[in-house]
């Protein structure tokens, strides 16, 4: 419904030994199934047009690709040290964003929106992931002026995207952990498609509380992991 769910795997898949790469890689594989689940069911009920999103698609794929071969070669702790003040930000934005349940104003073009939000937020899951979800929510809403409900749609098919292209790197360089990923993988198409069918049945109604909720669970639960960090920094 409003992303976040690596945010939850991730802390998961590190407790039981997990390096930080195996377990940015395995969670791809549980996140990708859940995405994809998700995509087929709004596609199926027309809520996306995939010809219209060309170009967000293959922007969003070569910034994950990018994102998954760096991180392979850099050790991403800084940036998750980041990730609850970028959190906080989503959080405000939603709290005190006007009410976009009938779209807003559109302010850059779909060419512009895959060159700049899409290719970015495509590097960023590459890279790290937790969050992707609410970061491309945002996107849609306050660039494109997309309903709550249309950005929702949307962003599981950039997600899904983002995903595929990760999990695909991941696993040519070993990193997936198959018979954990592929656990989650059947309890993330079973949630995504419960959480898919809420998102067009209610709409905003619980989208926006959503992802403010989790959003300040995460942040919280990621200043508390980092708080050594940040006070001896």
């Amino acid at each position: 419904m409003a992303g976040g769910g690596g945010l939850i795997a991730m802390p998961a898949l590190l407790s039981v030994g997990l390096s930080p790469v195996q377990a940015l890689a395995t969670n791809k594989l549980q996140g990708a199934g859940g995405t994809l689940s998700a995509s087929i069911y709004f596609i199926r009920r027309k809520a996306v047009d995939l010809g219209a999103l060309k170009w967000l698609i293959i922007m969003t794929f070569l910034g994950s690709v990018a994102g998954t071969t760096l991180v392979q070669l850099i050790n991403p702790g800084i940036l998750k040290q980041l990730i609850p003040f970028l959190l906080v930000g989503i959080v405000l934005y939603f709290i005190f964003a006007p009410d976009m349940s009938d779209g807003g104003r559109q302010r850059v073009s779909l060419s512009a929106f895959a060159f700049t939000a899409a290719l970015g937020i495509g590097f960023y899951d590459g890279f790290f992931g937790p969050g992707t979800g609410a970061l491309f929510v945002v996107a849609f809403t306050s660039l494109l002026g997309y309903s709550m409900t249309r950005a929702t749609a949307h962003t599981k098919v950039l997600n899904c995207t983002s995903n595929m292209a990760s999990l695909l790197f991941f696993a040519i360089a070993g990193h997936v952990v198959w018979e954990a990923g592929l656990v989650m993988l059947m309890g993330q198409i079973f949630g995504a498609r419960l959480g898919a069918k809420l998102v067009l049945g209610k709409g905003k109604k619980y989208i926006r509380p959503m992802i403010i909720v989790i959003s300040l669970s995460m942040t919280a639960k990621l200043l508390w992991e980092n708080y050594g960090t940040y006070a001896s920094g």
